[in-house]
């Protein structure tokens, strides 16, 4: 036999029969070693392909595509789902295994809030962490009892990490820039903001661009004001700040209305964990990792590939 036939016979021996390399060898009259090497030259041309299939498995070779493409710090990428909700909860558990690994363990983590972090929330262990203090990183109050509030995420996070959570008692986007002064004016509130901005380690989602924003859920913007917003160039928001392709700001009047952590305290984070699940946040996900707003990524494969291709 040529070596390719060799290779395809050895391949069949080994993983379908479960042969070893000196019982392939002598089935086929060659070396153990030659046997080794055509089974790696087997999976190097693709003749032989491994998939680990488990919600909490990883695509490494994504993860290291995306460090070298946008100098990222780590990149973990999860395994695509046809079930959009099985998508959400595998990256949120990645997130959570994640933050359960991180080392240094954060002393103080700044965290944004929505549906995407609500899920990192509830997935996190007992005891991920001790005594860490989780401090509200923007505005969160909700004008709409139906929804959920940024408090719940932070105070999960706090409780599930022996540590204490440090709210921010305000509306994310207040109605008058008066208004929005004189809140943040308040010594109680320019102390959380403070101490939100000096966190070690930031942990964030960002929003898309399109009616069903949790801006729109919680009752801060409606439908037209977000249509308005996407018709100047905004693709979505990171911390209830609506941004362009390029990172910059769309609209500077609601920008000063919004209350929370500037997005140059988030650029400069020594770790900033950006989690993104979905195809409906490509755009936000591709400003957001391409314009230097994290350090570290958790997404899923179609994000990942998305990034990798289009940027």
């Amino acid at each position: 036999m040529d070596d390719e036939l060799l290779m395809v016979r050895a391949a069949e021996l080994s993983y379908d029969e479960n042969r070893t390399q000196d019982e392939i060898g002598a089935l086929l009259g060659i070396s153990r070693w030659k046997v080794g090497r055509l089974l790696l030259q087997a999976r190097e041309r693709g003749i032989v392909r491994i998939e680990i299939v488990h919600p909490r498995a990883r695509r490494l070779g994504l993860e290291r595509a995306l460090l070298g493409r946008f100098g990222l710090t780590d990149a973990v990428v999860v395994p695509a789902s046809d079930d959009p909700g099985a998508v959400l909860e595998r990256v949120a558990r990645a997130a959570a295994d994640l933050l359960t690994a991180l080392r240094p363990v954060p002393r103080t983590l700044a965290v944004s809030w929505g549906r995407t972090l609500t899920a990192v929330a509830d997935a996190l262990p007992d005891g991920w962490a001790h005594g860490v203090t989780v401090v509200q990183a923007n505005g969160g109050v909700s004008v709409n009892r139906r929804a959920g509030g940024a408090a719940s995420v932070a105070v999960t996070i706090a409780q599930r990490g022996e540590g204490q959570a440090v709210l921010l008692p305000s509306p994310a986007i207040l109605e008058r820039i008066e208004t929005k002064r004189a809140v943040e004016a308040d010594r109680t509130v320019a102390a959380i903001l403070e101490r939100a901005a000096g966190a070690d380690t930031f942990l964030f989602t960002a929003g898309p661009c399109d009616p069903a924003s949790a801006h729109v859920e919680n009752g801060y913007l409606t439908a037209d004001d977000i249509a308005e917003l996407a018709r100047r160039g905004a693709v979505g928001d990171l911390l209830g700040r609506y941004i362009d392709a390029d990172g910059n700001i769309v609209d500077p009047q609601l920008d000063a209305r919004t209350l929370g952590v500037g997005l140059d305290r988030v650029r400069a984070s020594p770790r900033s964990i950006f989690v993104t699940a979905g195809i409906a946040k490509h755009d936000i996900a591709r400003t957001v990792v391409s314009n230097g707003l994290c350090t570290v990524l958790v997404t899923d494969e179609p994000t990942a590939l998305a990034l990798l291709e289009e940027t």
